[in-house]
């Protein structure tokens, strides 16, 4: 039986002319083939988290509408790149503008970069969601030089390889989602001690 998961996707940058929105427009389609997943954009640009923003009343506004979609979802697909051996400011913002909202949830990550490929920015990642109760997906997509690795229309340059691993990570969320929605059903995780 299939049950559709909600998933956000989370844009890791807010800087304007990021490589982000290339992967993640890719992660997207990837997440609509797989027919398990109800996608949800979640961009920290659209919620005033751009480098330089500064705050204005209507943030307020802003992060209750990021709560609503962070509550909202089932799982979560980080889209990461990694600047200066760590993940960027507006991902940690968006992150902690949040609390239970996150809790019992599973999270996946595609990540890019230089020749890391973002692979010490999801290793932080990990340990930050882990302090908010999220479950790490172990496997991920990692896209090493990412600027050669895409063409101009948006494609990996081996889409085979990059879609089955990108299959195994979603089976793994998948089945973390239907579990942790379970037991979130059966037992909020604020009643947990």
């Amino acid at each position: 039986m299939n049950h559709p998961v909600k998933v956000g996707l989370i844009y890791g940058s807010a800087r304007q002319g990021r490589f982000c929105d290339t992967v993640a427009r890719w992660t997207e389609k990837e997440l609509g083939t797989s027919g398990k997943f109800i996608v949800e954009v979640i961009d920290p640009a659209a919620h005033g988290r751009a480098a330089g923003h500064e705050p204005t009343a209507n943030d307020a506004t802003g992060y209750r509408s990021l709560r609503t979609q962070l509550g909202e979802a089932d799982a979560f697909v980080v889209v990461t790149p990694e600047y200066n051996h760590g993940y960027p400011a507006a991902l940690k913002e968006l992150i902690d503008s949040a609390g239970e909202e996150w809790y019992a949830k599973p999270v996946a990550f595609v990540s890019y970069g230089g020749v890391s490929g973002g692979l010490r920015a999801v290793e932080q990642l990990r340990q930050v969601f882990a302090e908010l109760h999220v479950v790490s997906i172990r496997d991920s997509v990692s896209f090493q030089n990412a600027w050669q690795v895409f063409d101009a229309n948006g494609c990996p340059a081996d889409p085979e390889r990059c879609s089955a691993q990108m299959s195994r990570m979603l089976a793994k969320l998948y089945w973390w989602a239907i579990a942790l929605r379970s037991a979130r059903d059966k037992s909020p995780y604020s009643t947990a001690a």
